[in-house]
């Protein structure tokens, strides 16, 4: 997925910002208010575009809405919808290996960086959507691409990639070898890459974990979500472990709940999704201060609960911010004409499937 892009004039939070969220469960894609969490509709409906199991929201350089879809190698792709209006324009890439997308983002060389997750490879693409090659393989080794989710490249032009630590053997997602779930640190001049961390289990978890989302705080640390729970705070430069978010919204023991991808928005505040396993499988949204890494939740609610569970959130996964509502989401009378379409900071990304 994307991890993080920045566009010149984001300064401060805009009074009509939104949260984006994938429903994996809905093939549809959804609107929050970013400042009071009301639900304000679809912004992709059903299938559009054949749209299936959205897992990654990540904006591209040309303002539109990138989405990773699919579970086979017919529907496996990478979506491009109008950044504001949520319309279909067309399949950005397709094919050549790619099974089961996960994470995108685009490089500093210019090319879209696609997670293939069920061929443990990294795919490029160029502007237009053109296949160029394998950027990385895995090798069903510790350290190596098992199971690829996420990607984020960093300032310095690094890539970096959460994986589940499974091999894909003919289409299937198999764990039994005992791999570990890592952040991997790629060079794209030399293609090698380094384990840049592998945490362990959440004392609220389930025994496992299960790296997800990318996400870089304002202050330069690496975010890092757990499907099984947590989200780590990391030094980027020396790797070090610097804090833990807590995301067991359910309060139970192991918790109820799984955890999804992750965004910040132009305040420095982490958004992440989660679901109720226990509960068919409906979602709520979490916020957290990204300095502090205190929970914010909403009026009403506790620990980091920002949109309560809900039926509209049906096992949601990937989340962005994006910096004004789309008109079409917009009441009358309200009126969109005078507000500056600037851009997204912070979109981030997995989960053991």
């Amino acid at each position: 997925m994307i991890g993080a892009l920045a566009f010149p004039g984001v300064s401060a939070l805009p009074s009509q910002a939104a949260l984006l969220v994938g429903n994996t469960e809905g093939n549809n894609i959804l609107l929050f208010d970013e400042q009071k969490g009301e639900f304000l509709g679809e912004f992709i409906t059903p299938g559009s575009g054949g749209l299936v199991s959205p897992d990654d929201l990540n904006f591209g350089p040309d303002g539109n809405l990138y989405v990773t879809s699919g579970t086979t190698p017919e529907t496996s792709s990478i979506l491009r919808y109008d950044g504001m209006t949520g319309e279909f324009i067309d399949v950005f890439a397709a094919g050549n290996g790619l099974l089961r997308p996960y994470g995108a983002a685009f490089g500093p060389d210019g090319y879209l960086y696609v997670s293939s997750f069920l061929s443990d490879e990294i795919l490029r693409f160029d502007s237009a959507g053109e296949f160029i090659d394998v950027f990385a393989s895995g090798n069903g080794l510790p350290g190596g691409l098992n199971g690829p989710n996420d990607l984020l490249f960093a300032p310095d032009g690094s890539l970096y990639v959460t994986t589940q630590g499974s091999v894909a053997t003919n289409g299937e997602a198999d764990f039994s070898a005992g791999l570990p779930s890592q952040v991997l640190r790629f060079d794209i001049t030399t293609q090698t890459s380094m384990v840049f961390a592998e945490p362990t289990p959440s004392p609220d978890g389930f025994g496992f974990v299960s790296l997800l989302g990318l996400a870089l705080g304002f202050e330069g640390d690496l975010f890092v979500s757990d499907f099984a729970n947590d989200i780590r705070r990391y030094d980027l430069e020396t790797g070090n472990l610097v804090s833990v978010l807590p995301t067991n919204y359910t309060g139970t023991i192991p918790s109820n709940n799984f955890i999804g991808n992750l965004t910040f928005d132009p305040n420095n505040i982490l958004y992440t999704v989660g679901f109720d396993f226990t509960n068919n499988n409906f979602g709520a949204i979490l916020r957290y201060d990204g300095i502090s890494g205190e929970p914010l939740p909403s009026a009403g609610n506790t620990s980091a609960v920002f949109v309560s569970t809900n039926d509209k959130l049906l096992r949601p996964i990937g989340i962005a911010f994006t910096p004004q509502i789309p008109p079409k989401t917009v009441p009358e009378p309200f009126s969109v004409l005078g507000l500056l379409a600037v851009g997204v900071w912070g979109v981030q990304t997995k989960l053991r499937r």
